[in-house]
């Protein structure tokens, strides 16, 4: 009685079943050390086992190109990473760097401009003393003739101020800042200058031989004003120097108390 194979059962697995299938009895087979063949039936040196090992073999192949394609792009991804990453690396170097130079160059720039600042600061300071310090109106000299001294030659019986030793022709100067309210001729003054202080005082300058600004004129302490004389009504060359309270005569006050009240030793 001949047996009927039922359809749809008992029939061989397809190829790619069959490849993956041996792939793995293979490497079941290398992971346990076996080299030698089975020997069975099904494994018979047959055309359709021939066709099976180099189904085997391919699958192998191809394994190992999968395999070794997956490492390259593994490598490559990897040293994409580390480029990127020393990429980073030196750009934040870099930005630190570009920082602390910026941060120098500010930090200099601010000490530069403090410097700039202190230096105009001191000028300033430096001429604001100028401005307001006080000088002897001769120098190297000393006082011949003292104030309040009595004598004839005075219309008022006495003297009026300081008389400087001095030789013609010498240097005269303002002894602080102010304004030139009168210079030439003074009567018995002979040739003399006159000026406003800036604190509100008045200084004279009597028996010059030559006058050296007008009225107007803003001076500051030392400048020369003129030369030294024997103009007007005097015994012998010497400068007469005043303070006063106010521009007309008889508002005197003691030029040597007046100069050392700005700091000027006489």
């Amino acid at each position: 009685m001949a047996f009927i194979r039922a359809t749809g059962k008992h029939r061989r697995a397809s190829r790619p079943v069959r490849t993956t299938r041996n792939v793995a009895g293979i490497a079941t087979l290398a992971a346990g050390g076996v080299v030698a063949s089975v020997a069975s039936p099904a494994l018979a040196a047959t055309d359709e086992a021939r066709l099976h090992d180099t189904g085997l073999q391919q699958a192998v192949v191809l394994g190992d190109e999968l395999a070794n394609r997956v490492e390259a792009q593994a490598d490559a991804q990897q040293a994409d990473a580390e480029a990127a990453a020393a990429r980073a690396k030196a750009e934040a170097v870099a930005k630190k760097q570009a920082d602390e130079a910026k941060r120098r160059a500010e930090a200099a720039k601010k000490k530069a401009k403090a410097a700039h600042e202190a230096k105009v600061r001191a000028a300033r300071d430096a001429e604001r003393k100028r401005l307001n310090a006080f000088v002897a109106p001769i120098g190297d000299s000393y006082v011949s003739t003292a104030y309040k001294a009595s004598s004839g030659l005075w219309s008022s019986g006495s003297h009026t101020g300081i008389d400087f030793h001095a030789a013609s022709g010498t240097s005269v100067h303002a002894v602080g800042s102010g304004t030139v309210v009168e210079a030439g001729w003074g009567g018995s003054y002979g040739n003399n200058i006159v000026i406003k202080m800036n604190d509100g005082t008045y200084t004279q300058y009597g028996h010059l031989s030559s006058l050296g600004v007008s009225v107007g004129q803003q001076v500051t302490p030392g400048q020369q004003i003129g030369l030294s004389g024997a103009t007007g009504n005097v015994t012998g060359p010497h400068l007469h120097f005043e303070a006063r309270t106010g521009a007309d005569y008889g508002s005197d006050i003691d030029p040597i108390a007046y100069l050392r009240g700005h700091g000027v030793n006489v």
